[in-house]
């Protein structure tokens, strides 16, 4: 391997996605962010999407599309649902997958993430979801791919979470139809939260109204005014007139000292319940990136009651997964 492939140390700068994400064409060749992206890229994802969601309704869950390509899942953090849906969306796409345990791999005996990256090349595979805890590794590792190979930012650190922002425009276009009007509130754990900025990014090149942020002063991050965003510090006003509402998990992992006095008081200021609902438009929609703390972010009459559609957002993961698998490998359409 030529040294001058090999940088001197795999740490992660701060991500530069312009010239990485579109290929000279203006096509998808890596999804990182969604942040830089513009609104024809989004809606293409989206409509891709839509054609692939009946897919699962089938007697067999299958399309052809990436029939004899390869997709090596390499999670450097635990996940079950996106790990899961990222692999049933390979799968249906006739792709082989292999999902790689991180814990048991040559990574755990000290191999560095690059030498990974280059055996598995080796094995000729297509495409890498790369999931992992510091910001910037799956910008790291789409710098130095073959250039025939794809990567797929499954969420690093607290940057990016494009695939899980996606299944969200998704899923707030087919209840809403559109953007232009909605009024959206993002409410929880801003500051450690790669979704919420994937989210906002989007929400703002789809055009939509307003986004507004509802957070804990110590739980935003110190450049959200740059973000785009309305801040508000407490439900009833933040939640005035709200089309869309997503809440977002407590990121406990990666919080550092103690920034919350308790869940309990977390829940009584922001978390979610029927009464505070009502502060929102009668037709609001509930969302949550998942997996729900109930009790912490929303009480269980929310989280399974009729504005809710956290269910419809996982089985929309599976058709926007495709998706962006698909677009990234150079198809456009079913069948291509």
């Amino acid at each position: 391997m030529s040294s001058s492939k090999q940088p001197a140390s795999t740490s992660f700068k701060a991500p530069d996605s312009s010239c990485l994400q579109l290929d000279e064409q203006g096509r998808l060749r890596h999804f990182l962010t969604t942040e830089g992206l513009s609104k024809d890229v989004l809606t293409e994802i989206m409509d891709v999407a839509e054609s692939f969601s009946t897919v699962s309704n089938q007697a067999v869950k299958k399309v052809p599309v990436l029939r004899g390509k390869t997709i090596v899942n390499l999670f450097f953090e635990n996940s079950t649902r996106t790990r899961t849906t990222f692999e049933l969306a390979a799968k249906r796409l006739s792709a082989d997958v292999i999902s790689l345990n991180i814990a048991t791999s040559a990574a755990a005996k000290g191999e560095s993430v690059l030498d990974t990256i280059r055996n598995l090349e080796a094995m000729h595979a297509d495409m890498f979801v790369v999931r992992h805890s510091d910001s910037g590794a799956a910008h790291f590792i789409a710098r130095h791919v073959a250039p025939h190979v794809s990567v797929i930012n499954a969420g690093d650190g607290r940057h990016a979470h494009p695939t899980q922002a996606m299944l969200d425009m998704f899923t707030i276009r087919r209840v809403k139809n559109e953007f232009t009007n909605l009024k959206v509130a993002i409410i929880g754990d801003i500051l450690h939260s790669r979704v919420a900025r994937s989210q906002i990014h989007a929400l703002n090149i789809l055009g939509a109204k307003e986004v507004r942020v509802i957070a804990p002063k110590t739980l935003l991050p110190s450049d959200v005014d740059s973000l785009g965003v309305h801040v508000y510090g407490d439900l009833r006003s933040g939640l005035n007139d709200v089309d869309v509402i997503i809440m977002l998990r407590l990121q406990r992992e990666r919080m550092g000292g103690a920034m919350l006095p308790s869940e309990h008081e977390y829940f009584e200021c922001f978390g979610l319940t029927q009464a505070k609902l009502a502060y929102a438009k009668p037709d609001v929609t509930v969302m949550h990136p998942g997996p729900i703390n109930r009790g912490v972010e929303m009480d269980a009459a929310v989280a399974d009651g009729p504005n809710s559609v956290i269910l419809q957002q996982v089985t929309n993961g599976i058709a926007i997964r495709m998706a962006v698998m698909t677009l990234t490998m150079g198809h456009n359409r079913v069948g291509g």
